[in-house]
């Protein structure tokens, strides 16, 4: 496996603990749709939360999140509509960003933004 996969799937497994511990169930990973991949699905009080994990292995080139461009969230918006459709969802839905800093040895940081965007509107 390539490393920028491993630093993926770090960075997606650490995420979910992380929403986990805040009180999330997660519902599915690695959901896909058509050309979209949601990383992961969870659910807060009901509501389904399209989660995008972004990882870093440091800040030296920029935040994580900054790499949430505007396609990118089109994409995402595209799979959180084949989810809701193949299951017959209807109500309230939230997009969040989890950014990951890996920084070698030190704990990672983890930046949990909630409500980070709004499909449609940029």
């Amino acid at each position: 496996m390539a490393k920028h996969n491993k630093t993926g799937e770090l960075g997606e497994d650490l995420a979910q603990s992380f929403l986990e511990e805040k009180g999330l169930v997660t519902l599915e990973r690695n959901f896909r749709h058509q050309k979209s991949e949601i990383d992961i699905i969870s659910m807060d009080r009901g509501i389904p939360v399209f989660v995008e994990v972004k990882t870093l292995s440091s800040n030296d080139f920029g935040f994580p999140e900054e790499a949430v461009t505007p396609t990118k969230r089109k994409n995402l918006a595209k799979g959180a509509q084949g989810w809701i459709e193949e299951n017959e969802y209807e109500g309230e839905i939230r997009f969040d960003i989890v950014a990951i800093t890996l920084n070698g040895k030190e704990s990672p940081q983890i930046h949990h933004i909630t409500d980070a965007f709004f499909p449609g509107i940029e």
